[in-house]
């Protein structure tokens, strides 16, 4: 027999825009509720009026009577004052703002652009609990009325007493199962939450993927432009070059805290220096503190102090500290980032006299998506997971960080302590120059092969430019006939093609040509088992979209094959 489905409870959708109205139905009418509109807030007043709602989804920003208005005028109301507010706002909000929802009966915040798998289980939720409390308060009527019925039957017949007693025992025991019914569905609930939580770190992975794809095209134009002027000094040339760097960073950090999250992120350990994963850090952090025109100190001690650790992610924690000094710090400002030795730890901090942290600030500094002083005046922009990915990096090489500030206007200070390696790296022999090493750029017969025509054509735009003959093709089947006629040194592959996948087209060409030609992976996906992936399927080399112009320049100028640690990560 099937279940009969529970009964659609009421949600008001209030909004002045109808197109956002329509989202709204469109995200949440699969959860089989009963969605009423209203264009106002005066309108949903009246509708309040009317009937009773579960749950409002209420625009904040609206002519007239904005959300928090119409807020406090349904709280008012003792019919109302319980039922639950989602607020939707398509600005950043200022913590005072989203202190005021709080206190006006705001249980949550959804932001423009809606996510629908978060907004439908945020309203799915509390429907749900709406329904649950209809059902408690019409069996809690029901127990009243038993409990009077018993009350009047003890009055005129005592025989009746322990049938009476046992009919309510019955109920009872049925109420206890709906009770146990009901907290299986709560743990459903929570599986839901946590289940669309691991979606959202799918999404970013996916995203950060996504976004490589048409950031290559660009990079590439830059490069030719780059190499067009010839060495002239070209600002807007620099800037352009600059944006795009900050852009590829920070599709790199969505990567890296989505593998965090999934425990899909492993530290590759050796033994280094802390001068060394410093100076790295400071080179990256070098063009935004320059920008700035800040003035950095940096104070280590003389001997070189071991450490046991990945070299790039650590090197990575200082320029994210570096770059946050910098981007919260008035121009010209001071960083100094210094370190001591401690027995068996080594104390790490980094200091600016930018604008500081309030006293409530510190505690969530390091949560994922928080962004501090998100106040238009003050806004410095990002994503909020640098500091979080810090964090991670650390905790991951069994150390700690904290924040301090005076307060707001008196600068910050991240202090982490690492644990001491025990031994100083081997020093690094001297490469021995090969013959083709030595020689200037040979030109080399390169194919580039990409679905995507700008990435092609800009890519192979700048290997004519580096002095090779480069041609470009969109179709992975036609590969082997161009390969035939053309017979390039070098192709550079796409993996992600419709039809045919690079993946196909690489153990093709290893099936008819043989290990004489170098094939170079060119794709968005870069993490350690990527890269091991095209390394079994054939591949020389692993390029991560944007393509560095070094990199391929590097790969032109070898010219031969295998050089498998360009699989390294």
């Amino acid at each position: 027999m099937n279940a009969i489905a529970p009964a659609p409870v009421k949600i008001l959708l209030v909004d002045d825009q109808p197109a956002r109205l329509l989202t709204y139905r469109t995200i949440l009418e699969p959860l089989g509720e009963e969605l009423v509109d209203a264009h106002s807030g005066v309108e949903a007043l009246k509708l309040l009026m009317e009937d009773e709602y579960a749950v409002i989804l209420l625009d904040v920003n609206m002519p007239l009577m904005d959300g928090f208005e119409t807020a406090t005028l349904i709280h008012q109301h003792p019919r109302f004052e319980n039922t639950p507010i989602i607020f939707v706002t398509a600005v950043n909000i200022s913590d005072l703002d989203r202190l005021r929802g709080y206190k006006l009966g705001a249980v949550d915040y959804v932001m423009v652009p809606v996510i629908p798998e978060i907004m439908r289980t945020k309203v799915s939720v509390l429907a749900e609990l709406h329904r649950k409390r209809r059902e408690l308060q019409e069996a809690n009527a029901s127990l009243e009325a038993a409990h009077d019925a018993l009350q009047q039957e003890n009055t005129r017949e005592l025989e009746r007493l322990n049938a009476s007693l046992r009919e309510a025992n019955a109920k009872l025991e049925l109420r206890n199962r709906e009770l146990q019914a009901e907290n299986r569905e709560r743990v459903r609930a929570e599986a839901r939450l946590r289940e669309a939580d691991q979606r959202k770190d799918e999404f970013l992975a996916t995203l950060a993927h996504e976004l490589r794809n048409p950031l290559a095209p660009l990079q590439n134009a830059l490069a030719v432009r780059r190499l067009r002027e010839s060495g002239d000094s070209d600002p807007l040339l620099a800037m352009m070059e600059r944006q795009l760097s900050l852009l590829v960073r920070m599709i790199d950090d969505l990567l890296d805290i989505a593998r965090i999250t999934r425990g899909k992120l492993t530290l590759r350990r050796a033994a280094t220096t802390l001068q060394d994963v410093v100076s790295a850090a400071v080179d990256t952090a070098r063009p935004l503190i320059e920008e700035g025109r800040h003035d950095l100190q940096v104070h280590l001690p003389e001997a070189p102090v071991p450490l046991d650790a990945d070299h790039a992610r650590l090197s990575q924690v200082f320029a994210n500290l570096l770059n946050n000094a910098a981007k919260y710090s008035d121009p010209s400002g001071r960083i100094e980032l210094g370190a001591n030795v401690h027995d068996g730890d080594i104390e790490v901090w980094v200091t600016d006299a930018g604008i500081g942290l309030a006293p409530e600030e510190l505690a969530v500094v390091f949560e994922m998506f928080r962004q501090v002083d998100t106040t238009v005046e003050r806004s410095r922009g990002g994503l909020g997971i640098g500091l979080t990915l810090v964090q991670r990096l650390v905790e991951m090489h069994g150390g700690r960080i904290e924040v301090q500030s005076e307060g707001l206007g008196h600068g910050c200070t991240f202090r982490l302590r690492l644990p001491r390696g025990g031994e100083l790296p081997a020093p690094r022999a001297p490469h021995a120059a090969t013959p083709q090493a030595t020689q200037e750029l040979a030109q080399r017969r390169v194919l580039v092969v990409d679905d995507n025509r700008d990435s092609a054509d800009t890519l192979a735009m700048m290997l004519r430019l580096l002095g090779h003959d480069a041609h470009a093709i969109y179709d992975p089947a036609a590969v082997e006939d161009h390969v035939a006629s053309f017979t390039p040194d070098i192709v550079f592959l796409d993996l992600g093609m419709p039809g045919r996948s690079g993946y196909e087209v690489a153990r093709a060409l290893r099936g008819c040509v043989g290990e004489r030609l170098v094939i170079v992976a060119v794709t968005g996906w870069g993490q350690p088992e990527d890269r091991q992936r095209t390394l079994s399927a054939g591949f020389d080399h692993h390029l991560v979209k944007p393509p560095d112009i070094q990199a391929v320049t590097d790969i032109c100028r070898r010219g031969a094959r295998p050089f498998a640690e360009d699989h390294a990560p």
